[in-house]
């Protein structure tokens, strides 16, 4: 499965360009503030790049954007079937790239190369795939009432979710 030797992973590190800034409206930008930090990979203390070091101002361009986006309809209101179709190429992509993605995770977080590869990776993939399979699987429901009463549910996008995700899991 994994033939890579640790001399091939650490010529892998080296060529990584890894971008810091903060991606808000389509586009990579540093935090508004101009402010960075350095992140350190635990692997072996190297400095992977500096980050852009947002903050509320920079969190809440990046909700106004996606809430410009939703609005617009460009994702909310597309064909279930382009919905599926798009987030499952992403799943094929994240595969595809498996490699890469394993590294950056193992060199941000001290991850086992090992572990990436073959859990959270393929976890990511098979989380994005899930969520491509259920769009045109999920429908409304009928709650359970009494028998002169009738309760539909129906689930709808109702907007925009921003969230920290956790560090060692940061795919899925």
């Amino acid at each position: 499965m994994n033939e890579l030797t640790v001399k091939d992973w650490s010529a892998k590190a080296e060529n990584l360009s890894i971008i810091g800034e903060a991606f808000i409206d389509g586009g990579y930008q540093p935090a508004r503030s101009g402010l960075t930090f350095d992140n350190f990979s635990p692997v072996d203390g190297r400095l992977l790049a500096k980050v852009a070091r947002c903050d509320a101002e920079d969190a809440n361009l990046a909700v106004e954007s996606a809430r410009r986006t939703f609005e617009a309809g460009t994702w909310s209101q597309m064909a279930p079937a382009k919905r599926q179709a798009i987030l499952i190429r992403f799943a094929e992509l994240i595969e595809v790239h498996a490699q890469e993605l394993a590294l950056l995770e193992t060199l941000d977080m001290g991850k086992p190369i090992g572990d990436a590869l073959t859990v959270d990776l393929p976890a990511g993939a098979r989380a994005v795939r899930w969520s491509a399979e259920a769009i045109d699987k999920v429908y409304g429901e009928v709650a359970p009432t009494p028998a002169d009463q009738l309760g539909l549910i129906t689930r709808e996008p109702v907007g925009v979710v921003a969230a920290i995700v956790p560090w060692n899991f940061p795919l899925m």
